[in-house]
């Protein structure tokens, strides 16, 4: 057996049906990734031999979200002992480690996955590891019952526990490792003599005991453990998570002034003395540069800021927007599919979508790219240190040459040169004593 012979089965056949929900539990995102993306992610790093995600019938979208690692198929839910056995083929002349992990406990870390391998491998050679959580208030978790040298004993559900079990308060996280040589072996071995008729997973302990195998205990801290059955609980471990990335983006650089109200995607990449201002929400695919602003209540997603620009307050940046250096997009800015030349101002109250912004372009207040015309999208291209009016409108597809000049007000249609200056609005007329005469003549 190699240090890289693990295989991991992860449980995710359940329906939900406290999510009350159309979207399979597992599937129902936790910043910006499906709750299964982060249990995949997390035995990635295990570098496994083997992953096998068991799923229920009629579950393909589960299959799709989690390509390509395979599935298999729970064909009746008879209990969590009956999953595991439902991946026998996917782990057919496997011998190393195996596993047993949730599709809805999201939050748990390599890091812990590792320390339950090596437990499994220490001696005296234990044939289950079972993570374990110490909680004040255990409630009607089932309870880990050790003997005097620690090791496992028995897992004991509430209902079933006398008053001194209960007062235990090492709690079954659910999650396992498993001497992939025995495992079978002990499963088969699980009876479905209770009340719902189900074949548990921790029955496998007394019947490991039994046979005269050793049993261990991994703790975990309770926030790794949190099992996602409804959508307040899918509430509580969103916190947890935005609390773990949080305190990354601050350990690796960033300044977050209110972090509470600051959002973040699991994939967003925040530079070196990045700042951050309250009520920032990223979505998935942003990428920021060194020493960026992000001032309060901007909202970004699959968007590229570089170093040095400065994004809002009350910003929108969306898919496909890339800032340049030195950029600025200010309030009430919305960009889409654009690139921002370094050193380009997009300052107020304006839309720029599928447009070219040159380097050092200044886009007045009320400019809109009007780059739909029902049918199709058309760009907007705009040189180097162009200058734009206020409440201009540029009727796409349309080119504005570098150093030229758009008037305020401008409904633009035609491109215009380098160097040039385009005014398209109607003259302005005066008539003197309309006014006055108006209104005497509405009194």
């Amino acid at each position: 057996m190699t240090e890289s012979s693990v295989a991991c089965v992860i449980l995710a056949a359940g329906k939900g049906t406290r999510m009350k929900s159309d979207l399979p539990k597992v599937l129902h995102p936790l910043a910006g990734r499906p709750m299964i993306g982060h249990v995949l992610d997390a035995v990635a790093k295990l570098a496994p031999e083997r992953v096998v995600v068991v799923v229920g019938p009629g579950m393909e979208a589960v299959t799709t979200a989690v390509a390509p690692v395979s599935t298999v198929i729970q064909a009746q839910p008879l209990g969590t002992a009956d999953a595991v056995r439902a991946a026998a083929p996917a782990l057919a002349g496997f011998t190393g480690d195996v596993l047993v992990l949730y599709g809805d406990t999201p939050l748990v870390t390599t890091e812990t996955l590792n320390r339950m391998i090596a437990a499994r491998r220490a001696a005296p050679n234990p044939a289950v590891v079972v993570l374990g959580m110490r909680l004040v208030d255990a409630g009607a978790y089932g309870r880990l019952i050790c003997a005097a040298d620690g090791s496992l004993e028995r897992i004991v559900e509430y209902l079933d526990a006398n008053a001194d079990e209960r007062a235990e308060t090492l709690c079954n996280a659910g999650l396992m490792a498993f001497d992939g040589r025995r495992l079978f072996e002990l499963l088969d071995r699980i009876d479905n003599a209770n009340k719902k008729g189900e074949y548990y997973l921790t029955d496998v302990i007394s019947i490991a005991r039994n046979r005269g195998y050793a049993c261990s205990v991994v703790p975990a801290p309770e926030d790794e453990v949190l099992g996602v059955n409804a959508r307040s609980e899918l509430a509580v471990a969103e916190r947890l998570m935005q609390k773990r990335l949080r305190q990354t983006a601050m350990a690796n650089g960033a300044t977050l002034i209110d972090p509470d109200s600051v959002f973040l995607s699991v994939d967003t990449r925040l530079g070196r003395d990045v700042t951050i201002g309250p009520s920032v929400v990223f979505g998935l695919g942003v990428t920021i540069g060194d020493r960026v602003e992000i001032r309060a209540f901007s909202h970004l997603e699959q968007a590229q800021v570089a170093d040095g620009a400065v994004i809002g307050p009350f910003a929108r940046l969306r898919p496909g927007t890339r800032v340049a250096p030195n950029a600025h997009i200010g309030n009430f800015v919305e960009v889409k599919n654009a690139d921002i030349g370094a050193g380009a101002k997009v300052n107020h109250l304006t839309y720029i979508g599928d447009a070219v912004i040159g380097a050092k372009a200044n886009i007045g207040a009320g400019t809109i790219t009007c780059n739909y015309d029902g049918f199709a999208k058309h760009q907007t291209e705009i040189g180097a240190g162009a200058f734009i009016g206020s409440n201009a409108s540029l009727v796409a597809p349309v080119k504005i040459g570098d150093g030229a000049i758009v008037g305020a007000g401008s409904v633009v249609t035609v491109d215009v040169d380098p160097d040039a200056l385009a005014v398209a609005r109607g003259r302005q007329k005066s008539y003197p004593g309309w006014a006055a005469r108006f209104r005497s003549h509405k009194r």
